[in-house]
């Protein structure tokens, strides 16, 4: 018989959202009249915006056509798409970044897991807590980590804790490790890295020559111009990060898939024997190796994101967004609850009501409420006392569901 992969029998029974959705199904069927709104998976409710939508319509009458039809495309991304990014991403906040250190990929959350099989196996992996769940579990799958251990920890993981006290933005570990992942605006807290502290985390893995990967998924809900957008905006930042962009969440692309990530030419790992490998040209290696490229429909539709008209429309959902999380936060805090984020961020993190389990919390939210989000246990034992609630859905939803919430707990 084939033997398989034993290090997926550490992981619990479910990831956290299909979970979720089980127990949401279940009380759905059980109680049909009730009308749930969901505020828990962050997927965006806003459609595609016009100029997008145009763009693709066009790209889909090229594929049609002999002389503009387009096979297998660069697996690294087509020309236009790179210089948008270069251009509006990089260049605009003084930050250059060259067409070669950008890779188009299907998603944010194939790029961070995909983005270990570039270090040794006994590499040593660093993670926030709470955590965005992916980074945890693909180490885990690639056997990365011992068991799962009666705290929620897993062996053989660097946990950092993300607190009230440090505003959910942990400092370095005290001891060196070579990998470590850093999400700002951060999933789940909807808390923000500011100048300083990232200043602090490069200067630390320069020191120790660890590599940083950073999120940015959600960099385009940074409301104040202070505040990066890009760990590349720090200096040294080249010698020692690896950045993940999206556009799921800046342009709706959450269906339509959408990523890149910078790895810079200056970024080196080090072989068994010492010697110094560029980790640019092995992520080329890899990409071109397993990855065939994102669709020229789909690439077009990015682009057009950058346009003028594109920017607007975009830009305009994100404010839309920001501004169901600023009524929520307003909202729940009048009713008594302790909140974070939602300022740069779509997700508002909020301690639970006497510190109750956050399960506990998520099944009297969907029967008091019939209101759904997500428990802080599920992004780690250091998730536990709160609850992430997210800011995607239409207007009138995000009005009724707070008045829901009011009611039932306030």
């Amino acid at each position: 018989m084939a033997r398989i992969n034993d290090h997926f029998s550490k992981l619990p029974a479910g990831y956290l959202f299909p979970e979720i959705g089980r127990r949401v199904r279940a009380y759905a069927a059980a109680h049909p009249d009730a009308k749930v709104i969901r505020l828990g998976i962050g997927d965006v409710t806003e459609p595609l915006s016009p100029t997008i939508v145009a763009a693709m319509h066009a790209a889909v009458d090229e594929m049609g056509q002999r002389p503009t039809f387009r096979g297998y495309g660069p697996e690294q991304g087509y020309d236009f798409l790179l210089d948008a990014i270069r251009q509006h991403d990089f260049g605009a906040r003084g930050v250059d970044i060259g067409a070669d250190e950008i890779f188009v990929s299907d998603g944010s959350k194939c790029d961070s897991g995909n983005v270990q099989e570039l270090f040794d196996a006994a590499a040593s992996i660093a993670v926030s807590d709470p955590v965005y769940p992916v980074y945890v579990d693909s180490n885990v799958m690639a056997g990365r980590t011992g068991p799962l251990g009666a705290d929620g920890r897993f062996a053989g993981l660097v946990y950092m804790p993300g607190t009230e006290a440090n505003g959910f933005q942990p400092a370095p570990p005290e001891h060196p490790v070579d990998f470590v992942y850093l999400c700002s605006p951060n999933n789940p807290t909807g808390t923000v890295a500011s100048r300083a502290g990232l200043e602090q985390w490069v200067a630390w893995a320069r020191q120790h020559k660890a590599i940083i990967l950073f999120d940015a998924a959600y960099e385009a809900y940074i409301s104040d111009p202070a505040v990066p957008h890009s760990i590349f905006e720090i200096e040294g930042a080249k010698e020692c990060a690896i950045e993940l962009r999206s556009f799921s969440k800046r342009a709706g692309f959450t269906g339509v898939r959408c990523a890149f990530m910078v790895i810079p030419k200056q970024l080196m790992g080090q072989g068994a024997g010492g010697q110094l490998r560029s980790v640019n040209a092995m992520w080329s290696r890899r990409h071109s190796t397993k990855f065939n490229g994102v669709s020229y429909v789909v690439q077009r539709a990015a682009a057009a994101a950058y346009s003028a008209d594109g920017l607007r429309e975009t830009m305009g959902q994100v404010a839309f967004y920001l501004d169901n999380a600023r009524r929520m936060r307003e909202g729940l805090t009048k009713a008594g609850f302790t909140i974070f984020g939602g300022v740069h961020a779509p997700y508002l993190w909020i301690r639970t009501p006497d510190r109750m389990p956050s399960w506990d919390f998520f099944d009297q939210l969907l029967t008091r409420a019939h209101v759904v989000g997500t428990p802080g246990a599920g992004f780690g034992p250091g998730g536990e006392g709160y609850f992430r609630l997210s800011a995607f859905n239409s207007a009138a939803a995000v009005d009724e569901a707070i008045e829901r919430v009011v009611k039932a707990f306030g």
